[in-house]
């Protein structure tokens, strides 16, 4: 199948063609490389080859797995939990405690987060990014994540849920404790005076 095919076609029908043909799961590779590694490398403070090395963890995990998976079930979330298993796993076999995440704040996420932080003064976009980007890094990891699973991979609470095996409720909680830190966080370095 060619990558553009493969590209077209639903996960749940990728998922169903792969256990026919173990050959189709290069098409979830596909479909869920760049995705998967900005995740990875959002979330991390890694080099890019060890990114990519936990990028083929999880492809692994989700192949071996791929038979248990249920198709009632969102695929994107089962796959990026995996994603997020293999960071953690990452995170206490080398004890490495990310520091920063690389994000890419759009436009489009940059007033989607002033929106809701309720940031209306006006601010140089670019200073504003680098200093939410900062800012984003001080957070506890916990916290971290949510805010880059919400925002820069805009997943639903129901998903985030999924990902990081938490209930929807707690999920709720958590983005509105990291967005309140935030928010402290904002104000305590003036960012927008």
């Amino acid at each position: 199948m060619e990558e553009q095919e493969c590209l077209q076609k639903k996960d749940s029908e990728l998922v169903r063609l792969t256990l026919e043909n173990e050959e189709y799961f290069f098409c979830i590779m596909k479909k869920y490389e760049g995705p998967l590694l900005k995740y990875i490398n959002r979330i991390t403070n890694i080099h890019p080859e060890d990114a990519q090395d936990l990028l083929q963890e999880t492809f692994i995990k989700a192949y071996i797995n791929l038979n248990e998976f249920d198709l009632s079930l969102k695929f994107s979330s089962w796959i990026y939990r995996i994603a997020h298993n293999q960071v953690i796993d990452n995170f206490r076999k080398f004890k490495n405690q990310p520091e920063k995440i690389n994000s890419e704040i759009n436009e489009k996420v940059l007033e989607k987060i002033k929106t809701d932080l309720n940031i209306e003064k006006t601010i140089d976009q670019k200073i504003l990014k680098k200093k939410l980007n900062h800012l984003i890094n001080q957070l506890d990891i916990k916290y971290k994540e949510v805010i880059v699973l919400k925002y820069l991979e805009n997943k639903t609470y129901d998903e985030i849920s999924d990902i990081i095996k938490k209930p929807v409720n707690t999920v709720g909680t958590l983005i509105k404790r990291a967005k309140e830190k935030l928010n402290h966080l904002i104000k305590q370095n003036k960012i927008y005076e």
